[in-house]
């Protein structure tokens, strides 16, 4: 079996699993928990199955990113109750929505295949091991994990203190409307650092343009700003105004 087949094989199962447990127990941040995990492991052996020592840089990074952004959906789950992308699945797919969930968790299986052929690339680059491009990725993927969790800090804490239907502007949410997604997304501009130097490594970027697509296009931003607008009406508007969408940036003056 290849080890690209096993990377598919590995992530389907997870992911059918993931439908098993959301719907048992009726709370999708579960499905997350599932993927970032299995993404994780499923990075794990796409790095370990390169040769040289460059294979173990790529595994303990993608580790750390994979306990890390697990652990963390994970202990905000329980009693969280349902993560609103997935409550307006359920509204749009009505009686059809187990069925329906099932395929949509298979496409994130899929989802993830460019990011672990990105993590192949940086671990098969054929570069003498250590050097500059691998210190680089390690401080742009350790400062992206970091910020990462400081922002996913940020908003817990403000949602513990703050009024029912307020939006969090505060720390890093100052300069972007979603900073854990910025980081998100650069931590994967690490990948193409590490894979630098050869012709295949090129596949590399495929990491940080697909997660960008994503977050930004598909399944991050745009439903839940879309939840936001709806339950924050003016008040989102406003926000939106002050702060960019996704790269940091200084806030502007709310002229409306």
């Amino acid at each position: 079996m290849s080890i690209g087949f096993a990377c598919v094989i590995l992530m389907i199962l997870a992911m059918a699993l993931a439908w098993l447990i959301r719907m048992r127990t009726g709370q999708s941040g579960w499905i997350d928990a599932v993927w970032s995990a299995a993404t994780g492991v499923a990075g794990l052996v796409a790095a370990l199955s390169a040769d040289g020592e460059r294979r173990w840089l790529a595994a303990l990074v993608v580790a750390l990113w994979s306990a890390r952004l697990a652990g963390h959906i994970a202990r905000r789950t329980p009693g969280a109750g349902e993560d609103p992308r997935y409550a307006e699945k359920a509204r749009e797919w009505g009686a059809d929505f187990s069925r329906q969930l099932f395929i949509f968790l298979q496409i994130q299986a899929a989802a993830s295949l460019p990011l672990l052929a990105a993590i192949a690339a940086a671990a098969r680059a054929p570069r003498p091991f250590p050097d500059l491009f691998d210190a680089v990725g390690v401080v742009v993927a350790l400062g992206a994990m970091a910020g990462e969790g400081i922002a996913d800090a940020q908003l817990a804490r403000f949602r513990r203190t703050a009024a029912k239907g307020s939006i969090c502007e505060v720390g890093l949410w100052r300069f972007s409307r979603h900073p854990n997604y910025f980081f998100e997304f650069l931590f994967w501009c690490a990948w193409p650092l590490i894979a630098f130097g050869y012709p295949t490594g090129l596949i590399a970027l495929a990491g940080p343009a697909f997660i960008y697509y994503l977050l930004v296009h598909v399944s991050g931003v745009p439903l839940l700003e879309k939840q936001m607008r709806a339950s924050r009406g003016a008040a989102f508007d406003a926000y939106a105004r002050r702060v960019n969408v996704f790269f940091p940036g200084p806030p502007r003056n709310d002229q409306n």
